[in-house]
């Protein structure tokens, strides 16, 4: 596996990306994952986005045909959702789907990448309480022992081996104060706070833990490929277990110029780490529990092939 985070476009109508509400004043920035490992090159493209269990698209349809409408919070002109102020445009929570991750993200943008043209603004607005968006240089204190950052490497391992990597690692932290991690996870921001919020039994959240255990958190880069190298040598990820993602090839309607086709957008790799972490770590069949992080991208998807289409471009 391999994962490597690129420039991630998105489409002119539809502009996404954006901050958390407590980073608006940052800058912003995109990503794309590039996909490196071996063989394991899964199916066409056109193919991947077939089959997905995912929620109506009949919500982005109809706001399709309205038309582009002014964000309530900055007046700006959008479609489905405003990548500034990290909210939806013309529709309500409840008319989109909300996904629960296993685990935390934490995306680290290139300041001088467009909101518009980043795919990271899907996973916030759809895992909303497990996805939080930072512009670099801003970069949260991490605990080595309990933090990876997705990123491909010599030193990088599988997400198969992730979890036994870490609790190795958490042998050489054990000594560290946990007044220090509690301290560090309020900083953080909102997404922290909502850890103590989970569903079911005392039981099933302590089964849930166990099997993810120690890990707390993962780290994606959302930049260009020529400006990643600036966020991956900071000092403060330099530490972080490195994981890669299997290959796999993009669906992204705007291909880098002189790119493979497996480096991934954003919610491609993130999508695919969490599809990896659920058979791979927590031992159990995948069942499209994670493919609702797809929902704007696979419409967007579609349109934009429509239109290539009707152009006679493909």
């Amino acid at each position: 596996m391999s994962v490597l985070v690129l420039q991630d476009k998105s489409v002119n109508r539809a502009k996404m990306s954006g901050l958390d509400k407590d980073q608006r004043h940052h800058p912003s920035c995109r990503e794309k994952t590039l996909a490196s490992d071996s063989s394991d090159s899964r199916e066409l493209p056109s193919q991947q986005l077939q089959g997905l269990k995912l929620a109506s698209h009949a919500v982005l349809e109809e706001a399709q045909q309205r038309g582009r409408l002014k964000c309530s919070k900055c007046g700006g002109s959008r479609m489905f959702f405003c990548y500034t102020c990290c909210s939806l445009v013309g529709m309500s929570l409840q008319d989109v789907p909300t996904v629960k991750l296993p685990v935390k993200i934490d995306i680290i943008k290139h300041p001088n990448e467009t909101d518009g043209k980043s795919t990271a603004i899907h996973a916030k607005i759809l895992a909303p309480s497990d996805v939080t968006i930072y512009t670099y240089p801003c970069i949260p204190e991490y605990q080595k022992d309990k933090v990876v950052l997705v990123f491909p490497g010599p030193r990088a391992v599988s997400v198969q081996d992730m979890m036994k990597c870490l609790h190795d690692r958490s042998h050489d932290f054990s000594d560290e104060p946990c007044r220090k991690r509690l301290k560090t996870e309020q900083v953080q921001g909102s997404t922290c706070t909502s850890e103590s919020s989970e569903s079911g039994t005392p039981d099933e959240a302590k089964s849930s833990v166990s099997k993810v255990d120690p890990l707390q958190r993962v780290v994606f880069i959302d930049s260009t490929w020529n400006q990643t190298n600036k966020i991956s040598t900071d000092e403060r990820l330099q530490d972080l277990l490195q994981v890669e993602l299997k290959m796999r090839k993009t669906c992204f309607w705007r291909h880098q110029k002189g790119k493979p086709d497996t480096y991934l957008a954003t919610i491609e790799a993130i999508y695919y780490f969490l599809m990896d972490f659920h058979e791979h770590c927590l031992d159990e069949e995948y069942s499209g529990e994670y493919d609702n992080l797809l929902f704007f991208y696979s419409y967007l998807h579609s349109i934009v092939n429509k239109a290539k289409t009707s152009a006679g471009k493909c």
